[in-house]
């Protein structure tokens, strides 16, 4: 066969095949940052249910908003790239 007549329906070359491998490669590690930055956020929240003082407060609700922003912009991040925490245990095994 001619190499201009396979297409997009013919053999997959070395590039589509790495481009894929690289994509599945940054959604596992979005992931990975996902459950990192909920992590971060529920520790936040710990940290602020035990201040004591005034000084303890702030910087537990600065860490809060810091590590809410964060974990939202992740979740954004991900829905552009058409990742569904759904099936991240799925992305994580391969």
């Amino acid at each position: 066969m001619r190499p201009a007549l396979l297409g997009m329906y013919g053999r997959k070359g070395p590039q589509i095949k790495q481009a894929k491998e690289e994509l599945l490669k940054d959604k596992q590690l979005l992931i990975q940052e996902i459950r990192a930055a909920h992590q971060t956020w529920v520790a936040a929240q710990a940290h602020f249910e035990f201040a004591l003082d005034k000084d303890q407060i702030d910087y537990a609700i600065f860490a809060m908003e810091a590590a809410e922003k964060r974990f939202e912009m992740l979740i954004k991040q991900a829905k552009k790239l058409g990742v569904s925490l759904i099936d991240s245990d799925r992305l994580m095994e391969v």
